[in-house]
C-alpha cells in the first residue's frame, strides 16, 4: 500500500453519512447512528454544572451533538454479518477521523474484521461545529492570551479544549467516563445481536492510540459487566500513567491547561472526590501515579499480559515509553511493550507525516512496522 496516495484518496472519499465502496481495495465505509440512551445521574449532574466557556455557554449535558451522532465502520464489502470486530479509539483533541482512515482500512484488510471508529465524548463529530470552525475560534485567541498572559502553545486547534479544561479540569475524566458508558451500550447492542452488521456474541478487540489507550486500560481494569472478558488490546503511542504524559502541544492543549489538569489529577482528584468510587473511578485513579493502587494495577496487567501488546515510539514526547513501562509494570512491559523509531521526522500527533517529502519506502515500511504486528495480534 502506498500510504501517501491512500491517505489522500481516503480523505476525499470519506464523507459523514455517505456509504462508500472504496476503490483499489475490497473495503467499504458504512455509517451507523448512535443515540445515547443510558444516562448515569452522577455524570449528568456534574455535566450540568459545566457552563462557562469561551466557545459555548450551555452546559455539557445539553450539547445534542454529543448525545446523538454517527460513527463510521470500515468493513469488507459484502452482506455478511461478522462475528468479530475491532474497536479503534483515537487520541485527545481529535476533530476529524482523517489520519485514522488509513489505519482502519489497513486493519480491516489485514484481519478481515470490521473496524469501528467510535468517537470519545466531545471529540470528532460529537461537538457543535463552531467549536472547530477556525474562523470562529480564532476570534477567541486574543481573549485567552490576554486573560492568561499568553500561555505557551495556544493555537486555534487547541483553544476549545484548552479553555474547557482550564475552567473545569474534571471535564477530562467525566468525558472519558461518559464514553465508557457509551461503549457499554454499544457492546450490548453488538453482543446481543441487535446490531445490523454483527452476529450475537461477537468478539470485540481494541486498537487504541494515545489517550484512547488510557481509556482502554481503565475499561479493562474496571471491566463493567464483564464486557471485556475476552478482549485483546493493542496500544500504539499510548498506555502511559497520566502523570508521565505531556499534553502541552499545539495540537492538544496549551501550557496553562496542561499544567492545571496535571496538578488537579495528581492532587485534588485523588483526595477530594469521594463520590467517585465505582470500578471505573478506581481504575482511573490507579492510572494517575505509579504509587497509587500499584499492586491492584500491576497484578491485573501481569495476569492480562497475553492479551496486551503495545508499541511506543522513541521520539514520542507526549506518551513516552518510560510512562508506559511504569503503568504496565516491569514484568508486563517486558513481555508486551516494544519501542520503535522511524527514519524521518515524526511526532506523537503525526506519526506518519503524509507530506510527500518523506521517501515512500520509508513511510510504507514504518507504517507496516506498526500495522503488521497489530493485525497479526488482533486477527
Amino acid at each position: 500500500m502506498n500510504i501517501y496516495e491512500r491517505f489522500n484518496y481516503l480523505k476525499k472519499a470519506f464523507s459523514f453519512g455517505k456509504q462508500n465502496r472504496l476503490e483499489g481495495a475490497p473495503t467499504e465505509i458504512v455509517f451507523m447512528d448512535f443515540l445515547q440512551t443510558y444516562y448515569d445521574k452522577q455524570i449528568t449532574d456534574i455535566q450540568s454544572s459545566f457552563r462557562k466557556s469561551l466557545v459555548s455557554s450551555i452546559s455539557d449535558d445539553s450539547i445534542n451533538e454529543n448525545m446523538a451522532f454517527q460513527y463510521p465502520i470500515f468493513k469488507i464489502a459484502d452482506d455478511k454479518k461478522s462475528d468479530s470486530a475491532i474497536l479503534l479509539l483515537h487520541g485527545l483533541n481529535e476533530r476529524s477521523w482523517e489520519k485514522y482512515l488509513c489505519w482502519a482500512e489497513a486493519l480491516t484488510i489485514r484481519t478481515g474484521k470490521p473496524v469501528i471508529l467510535f468517537p470519545i465524548a466531545f471529540h470528532v463529530n460529537r461537538t457543535p461545529t463552531e467549536w472547530i470552525n477556525p474562523r470562529i475560534v480564532r476570534d477567541y485567541l486574543p481573549v485567552r492570551r490576554k486573560e492568561l498572559n499568553s500561555p505557551g502553545n495556544l493555537t486555534f486547534a487547541n483553544i476549545t479544549l484548552s479553555d474547557r479544561i482550564t475552567e473545569y479540569p474534571l471535564r477530562f475524566y467525566i468525558s472519558g467516563k461518559e464514553t465508557a458508558y457509551n461503549l457499554k451500550q454499544l457492546f450490548y447492542e453488538i453482543k446481543s445481536g441487535r446490531h445490523p452488521l454483527f452476529k450475537e456474541n461477537t468478539q470485540i478487540d481494541i486498537f487504541a492510540y494515545s489517550i484512547g489507550a488510557l481509556l482502554s486500560q481503565v475499561l479493562l481494569l474496571s471491566n463493567p459487566d464483564g464486557m471485556f472478558d475476552d478482549s485483546k488490546l493493542f496500544m500504539f503511542c499510548g498506555g502511559s500513567l497520566f502523570n508521565r504524559m505531556n499534553g502541552n502541544s499545539k495540537f492538544i492543549m496549551d501550557e496553562t491547561a496542561f499544567t492545571g489538569i496535571k496538578n488537579y489529577y495528581q492532587n485534588e482528584f485523588l483526595t477530594s472526590t469521594p463520590e467517585l468510587s465505582d470500578s471505573v473511578d478506581i481504575a482511573f485513579k490507579s492510572m494517575i501515579d505509579e504509587e497509587v493502587l500499584k499492586t491492584y494495577r500491576e497484578v491485573f496487567f501481569n495476569c492480562y499480559s497475553k492479551k496486551i501488546k503495545a508499541i511506543s515510539l522513541k521520539k514520542d514526547t507526549v506518551i513516552p515509553t518510560a510512562g508506559i513501562k511504569a503503568a504496565l509494570g516491569a514484568e508486563c512491559a517486558n513481555e508486551c511493550l516494544t519501542e520503535l523509531d522511524f527514519p524521518f521526522a515524526y511526532s506523537h500527533e503525526v506519526p506518519f507525516p503524509v507530506t510527500g517529502n518523506i521517501p515512500q519506502e520509508d513511510l510504507n515500511r514504518s507504517f507496516d512496522s506498526i500495522f503488521t504486528p497489530a493485525a497479526e495480534f488482533l486477527a
